[in-house]
C-alpha cells in the first residue's frame, strides 16, 4: 500500500464547519464514506509518493516541522479522524500565507543541490527509490511545483489548507 499526500483548500464556510465538527474533515477529504458508489473528490493537492521527499528537501529532515516552507507538507494541527497514516492537519489561513511566502522565495536551483539520494536513503525517505540508480529530482520538481501553486492559490483567497496522508 502506498501513501499519498492530498490538499484541500478550505472556504471560509468549510473551515468553520471543520472547526465546529472535525469529522467534516473526512467528507471534505474524502466524499460520502457511507455511500459505496459514491467517488472520492478529486483532491486540489496530490503530491502522489513525493511528498516525504519534498518534506527532506525544504527542511532537511525526515520528520521534523520547521516554521515557513517547512509547514508545508507536515505541518499544521491535527484535527479528524485517523485515516491510518494519521489524522489530517489544518492549517490555518495566516500559516498558509507564510507557508506560500516562504515557498514563493525558494529557488527551484537550491532545493535541486538539497538532492542528496544516498542522505534520503539514510534518512528512510519514502518510497524507498533514492539510490535505484534512477534520478528522481525531476518528479520532486514537479511535484513540488504543484505545492507551491496550491499554497499560493490558498493564500491568495485567504483560505485555510487541508492535508492528508492516504
Amino acid at each position: 500500500m502506498s501513501m499519498v499526500l492530498i490538499g484541500r483548500r478550505l472556504s471560509p464556510e468549510e473551515l468553520t464547519a471543520v472547526l465546529a465538527d472535525p469529522t467534516a474533515v473526512d467528507r471534505l477529504l474524502y466524499g460520502d464514506l457511507d455511500d459505496d458508489e459514491a467517488e472520492m473528490p478529486e483532491p486540489e493537492l496530490d503530491l502522489d509518493k513525493s511528498w516525504h521527499g519534498i518534506h527532506y528537501l525544504l527542511t532537511g529532515t525526515g520528520w521534523q516541522v520547521s516554521e515557513g516552507a517547512g509547514t508545508a507538507i507536515l505541518g499544521g494541527v491535527e484535527i479528524g479522524p485517523d485515516g491510518g497514516y494519521g489524522p489530517p492537519r489544518l492549517l490555518d489561513r495566516d500559516t498558509v500565507r507564510a507557508v506560500a511566502a516562504a515557498l514563493d522565495a525558494l529557488d527551484v536551483e537550491t532545493l535541486r543541490a538539497r538532492f542528496d539520494p544516498g542522505a534520503m536513503a539514510a534518512a528512510d525517505i519514502y518510497p524507498d527509490i533514492w539510490t535505484n540508480g534512477i534520478d528522481e529530482i525531476d518528479y520532486l520538481m514537479s511535484h513540488f511545483d504543484h505545492l507551491r501553486r496550491f499554497y499560493h492559490a490558498a493564500a491568495v483567497n485567504s483560505q485555510a489548507v487541508l492535508v492528508a496522508i492516504t
